[in-house]
């Protein structure tokens, strides 16, 4: 049986909400640097705004995407947070890593939206990393978000 974090360390499919071309976003960062150390896995870019971002097809929700998700990687505004955390509870994914920031480190509001999130994660049994963390780096799988 697999250990139930195998896919937040070792995923072999990640979404990245949030994924752009816009110069020193975290989306941006994060997909390059997933292309540039060669992620061994598949990668499917999240953003409804785009069809393409760095020469990947781009996804407008997690509903578009074909098949299993290990792991979201969220790089999103705090705002959508929850949203994206609901979507990908609904679409099966069990483990997350939020980059994002703007939760209780801000105040009330941030405090709100973090609950949020969790309240979601927990209906659905989904882990998550963060908010407002530094990510997940694997060099032997290429992965770094």
């Amino acid at each position: 049986m697999k250990h139930y974090l195998k896919t937040l360390f070792e995923p072999s499919t990640v979404a990245v909400f949030g994924a752009s071309e816009r110069e020193g976003s975290v989306g941006t960062v994060v997909l390059h640097n997933l292309l540039a150390d060669k992620f061994k896995g598949r990668i499917f870019p999240v953003n409804p705004r785009h069809d393409e971002v760095q020469g990947q097809r781009c996804y407008r929700s997690i509903d578009e995407v074909d098949g299993t998700v290990d792991l979201a990687v969220v790089a999103a505004p705090a705002r959508v947070v929850p949203e994206i955390i609901e979507q990908c509870g609904q679409a099966g994914i069990r483990n997350a890593v939020i980059l994002s920031a703007g939760f209780r480190e801000v105040g009330s509001e941030g405090r709100k939206l973090e609950a949020q999130a969790l309240s979601s994660a927990r209906r659905y049994g989904l882990r998550f990393v963060g908010p407002n963390c530094l990510g997940i780096m694997r060099p032997d799988i290429g992965f770094n978000a």
